[in-house]
């Protein structure tokens, strides 16, 4: 399966970007409209020309996150449930990027089955 490309500004090898670029910025996210990984939001925002459509809740099941230390994909629960750091190879991610959770996965969870 070959991988697709994490775009955005100034994307360095571990995901880091002009917008994050702490050692901690090592973290990408798949975008439903566009079936793309971008380190941030501003990113996207900056090299598309559509609206942002966070990863729907629906394909929670399939990987959406990646790690930019060791390329892991996992899914939008895995990354939730691994506090702040990567499942596959431990490299520790930056808890600030839940202050952005609602523009990267849909957290409005509904109970009524849709």
């Amino acid at each position: 399966m070959s991988r697709l490309p994490i775009r955005g500004v100034d994307v360095g090898s571990d995901t880091r970007c002009d917008h994050y670029d702490s050692e901690l910025d090592v973290v990408a996210f798949r975008f439903a409209c566009c079936d793309a990984y971008y380190p941030c939001f501003q990113c996207h925002n900056a090299v598309t020309d559509h609206e942002t459509v966070p990863w729907p809740k629906r394909r929670f099941d399939e990987p959406s996150v990646r790690c930019g230390v060791c390329d892991a994909t996992f899914t939008v629960p895995d990354y939730l449930d691994c506090a702040y750091e990567c499942p596959n190879c431990d490299a520790p991610f930056n808890p600030g990027c839940a202050a952005h959770a609602e523009l990267y996965f849909e957290v409005n969870f509904e109970t009524d089955g849709e």
